[in-house]
C-alpha cells in the first residue's frame, strides 16, 4: 500500500459524506496522516444560470454558514481540527484541484455513485476530480 502523508477528502455534506470520511479515515490510520475535509459550495448565480434579477447575497452567506457548521460536525467525528476544514465557493473539480495543492495533499477521497458505463461518469463531480488531480484520487463507490 502507498504511504501518503496528507488525505484531503471532499464531501458534499449528504449522508453518504459519512462513508467517505470513514474509508479515509481508515487509509489515515493505517498511513498516520493527517486528514482534511473539503465542501465546494457553487455559487448560487452557476445553478440559475445568473438570470435572477436579484441579490443572493445573503442566501449565499447562509448556504456558506450551514456548510461550515456541517463540516465541522462531520470533521468532530473524525477529530479534525477546525484547521483543516475548507469551504469553498466555485466549481467542485477546480476548488478540490486548489485546495489539494495548497495543503500539499497526496490523495484526494472522493464519493462516487459508481453508475454504469463510463459515459454516466462524464459530467461527474468525481470524475471532474479524478481527471487534472495531481496526486492520486480514490472514488469510494456508494452502496445504492
Amino acid at each position: 500500500m502507498p504511504t501518503y502523508n496528507h488525505i484531503l477528502v471532499a464531501v458534499d455534506l449528504t449522508e453518504e459524506s459519512g462513508t467517505v470520511l470513514e474509508k479515509a479515515t481508515e487509509i489515515g490510520s493505517l498511513c498516520q496522516a493527517k486528514l482534511s475535509l473539503v465542501h465546494v459550495l457553487e455559487p448560487l448565480g452557476y445553478a440559475y444560470g445568473g438570470d435572477i434579477p436579484m441579490d443572493l447575497t445573503e442566501v449565499q452567506k447562509q448556504l456558506d454558514q450551514h456548510a461550515r457548521e456541517r463540516l465541522t460536525e462531520l470533521g468532530a467525528r473524525a477529530n479534525i481540527s477546525t484547521e483543516n476544514l475548507h469551504v469553498s465557493i466555485g466549481r467542485p473539480e477546480t476548488e478540490v484541484h486548489r485546495i489539494a495543492e495548497e495543503t500539499k495533499a497526496d490523495l484526494i477521497v472522493v464519493g462516487s455513485h459508481g453508475r454504469h458505463g463510463f459515459g454516466l461518469l462524464l459530467g461527474s463531480t468525481a470524475n471532474g476530480v479524478l481527471h487534472g488531480a495531481k496526486c492520486d484520487v480514490l472514488a469510494v463507490k456508494f452502496r445504492e
